[in-house]
């Protein structure tokens, strides 16, 4: 195999080794340091909005998120099955119930499902969303591969019925609406809590690491206290709440701050590539491209080819395996997550187009440096690939 194809990889074109050298150098390296704040001020400034709080990974972000909002145990939380398992383990983590509600054709949180699951499976006293006597707490609302959920409809239905709002925009930094009453709000600036992450494969990365932000800056002020182990008093060490070792470490945050200098770029890119796909899969009869919420800028993070089971007989893994062997990396999306050891008790709600998508998508190389001769490079081995299996 003389060409290979990455799936996703981090791009580190500007000043990362410049200012991780400077922390190094300064000696801070763990969980204080001035990059740790500098890039909490960045993400600030870039999302518009007023405090945010960088922390140890995505989960960390959702799971601080999971804290503040009071989901304790016993109460329920309503979750996507269409995702990374991450988004939902805090739920578990704060020995809470999920609810599983359907994906719309975005792959987000279907808001007439959740509407109707709120309606006709719930009671409501005019405070307090009960399922099964269980109090309702939370909706986990995920921007699937930084293609932005219907939130102002599901914000209707949180005000409604008095739910917190957790958005995890781990896919989705420098997505936002550009019509509509959302108009200018990025994802994760519009629930109560908004969450990032900043693993190898974002479209920013800091090795590992996330962020959180909240509607209200005395929030994020207090998930950034829990996040250094609630320490009350540097000298004694005195703590009056349960913490975390879940805050960024000044090495992690020197990377991310020469990423967000690159951030406007790298999302230019992104669209450009899929533009691009989108031109080369323009009518092949075997799949076709995913698109992006037509009232949104999104930072098309990741891109999906749809395969028409009908005519392709292969099996997921057949068709990734195949494409491997012509150094084109893929994947599936996910394994639905209520399907999973861990959940496969769990209650899932009119389940009907997350399963339809958990067999059809194939996610195809989406990195900011790939070139446009790789990217005629996968159609042409998509298209043939598919085409073996759709005639074999």
């Amino acid at each position: 195999m003389s060409r290979f194809v990455p799936l996703s990889i981090p791009n580190f074109e500007g000043n990362e080794r410049k200012y991780v050298d400077d922390a190094i150098d300064q000696g801070w390296v763990s969980t204080g340091g001035a990059y740790i704040t500098k890039l909490e001020e960045k993400l600030a400034e870039f999302l518009h909005t007023d405090n945010v709080a960088a922390c140890q990974s995505g989960t960390a972000a959702l799971h601080l998120s999971m804290v503040e909002a009071g989901v304790r145990p016993g109460d329920v939380v309503l979750v996507p099955p269409l995702t990374f398992i991450a988004a939902v383990n805090p739920v578990k983590y704060q020995f809470a119930t999920p609810v599983f509600i359907d994906c719309d054709g975005s792959f987000c949180m279907d808001p007439v499902k959740l509407q109707a699951f709120c309606e006709s499976e719930c009671s409501f006293d005019g405070s307090q969303l009960r399922y099964n006597n269980q109090a309702v707490k939370a909706i986990v609302v995920v921007h699937v591969f930084g293609n932005m959920a219907d939130m102002a409809a599901i914000m209707d239905i949180a005000k409604k019925y008095n739910l917190k709002v957790i958005e995890d925009a781990t896919e989705a930094l420098g997505s936002k609406y550009i019509d509509g009453p959302l108009a200018g709000k990025y994802a994760g600036t519009i629930g109560d809590f908004g969450c990032y992450s900043f693993n190898g494969n974002k479209i920013i990365t800091t090795g590992g690491g996330g962020a959180v932000t909240a509607n209200d800056t005395k929030v994020v002020d207090h998930i950034r206290y829990l996040s250094t182990q609630a320490k009350d008093d540097v000298h004694y060490y005195i703590h009056n709440e349960v913490g975390y070792n879940y805050r960024m470490t000044n090495i992690q945050a020197a990377l991310g701050v020469a990423q967000m200098e690159e951030l406007p770029e790298f999302i230019c890119r992104k669209q450009a590539n899929y533009q691009l796909y989108r031109e080369l899969f323009e009518g092949f009869e075997l799949g076709k491209l995913i698109g992006f919420r037509e009232d949104t800028y999104s930072n098309m993070w990741f891109y999906s080819l749809e395969i028409d089971c009908d005519k392709v007989k292969g099996t997921m893994r057949e068709i990734i395996t195949a494409l491997e062997q012509c150094g084109v990396q893929t994947r599936a999306i996910w394994g639905l997550i209520n399907e999973q050891v861990p959940y496969k008790d769990e209650v899932t709600y009119k389940l009907e187009k997350a399963p339809y998508y958990a067999e059809r998508i194939l996610n195809l190389p989406s990195s900011t440096q790939i070139t446009k001769e790789e990217i005629e490079y996968v159609a042409a081995q998509v298209k043939k690939v598919l085409g073996e299996f759709a005639h074999g």
